[in-house]
């Protein structure tokens, strides 16, 4: 899995060169548009209410010694709570909303490698395209939740928390890369059959969804890149699986 990570990692590398070579900026001007206005939404609702979960969990203290040193810690898990459940949705909603946008550009790139033309795969609609994308990353994002609030409740545990941050990066990153990959794979296999391909190559998954964090982290320039650059790399790593394996025999 470690390769696969890297492989997803360096395939950024060529991004830039390959949207230009393509002339592939122009698919990304509303999905760019739609990236920023949610980030403005989603984070600037997160940031009015992290105050207000911090007060709420520093109620669990209901001893007067200590209080304020256990509402200093209730904010800053407040705010870890708010940041990674914004994360969360953030990238769910830009993902779904993006999928009639972004599945063009994954077919222009797939038939550069490939050498096949556009719709010589399952031909879709922008409405299927769309329904499909909800019905992936609302699945993500069900699936998401559920492994996250266990993570974020270890925050609360000395030492261990240290570790729950980096398995709270991997699960962000895996559910990333999911929705990346899946732009390629609806025009290849049903809902299913893409939920088995991206397990069993989730090393992929987790390489792109950890560029696709770290992008997040840099202020504006960061929300208006990520989804050029991440749709573009998982589009041609998702590609060359495809040619090189053929459609696999999917895991169990």
């Amino acid at each position: 899995m470690i390769k696969n990570i890297i492989s997803g990692i360096k395939a950024y590398f060529g991004a830039f060169g390959l949207i230009s070579k393509l002339k592939l900026w122009k698919y990304f001007a509303i999905p760019m548009l739609i990236s920023f206005i949610t980030a403005i939404i989603v984070f600037g609702s997160a940031y009015a209410l992290s105050d207000n979960i911090g007060a709420f969990i520093s109620k669990i203290w209901i001893w007067d010694w200590g209080k304020e040193t256990f509402l200093t810690i209730s904010s800053f898990i407040g705010g870890i709570i708010v940041l990674v459940i914004g994360l969360i949705l953030f990238k769910h909603i830009i993902m779904a909303l993006s999928a009639p946008f972004m599945s063009p550009v994954s077919e222009k790139i797939e038939a550069h490698f490939t050498g096949q033309p556009a719709h010589s795969h399952r031909d879709t609609t922008f409405t299927q395209q769309l329904w499909r994308g909800i019905k992936i990353n609302g699945r993500n994002l069900l699936m998401e939740l559920v492994l996250t609030i266990p993570i974020l409740l270890l925050k609360f545990i000395p030492v261990v928390n240290i570790f729950s941050t980096v398995l709270l990066f991997m699960v962000q990153a895996y559910y990333a890369g999911f929705g990346n990959m899946d732009y390629t794979l609806e025009r290849h296999y049903q809902y299913k059959e893409s939920v088995q391909f991206v397990r069993r190559y989730r090393g992929l998954a987790i390489g792109n969804g950890i560029v696709f964090i770290l992008f997040l982290l840099i202020p504006v320039i960061g929300v208006i890149l990520v989804l050029p650059l991440s749709v573009t790399a998982a589009s041609t790593r998702t590609v060359e699986v495809l040619q090189l394996k053929n459609k696999p025999v999917y895991a169990t």
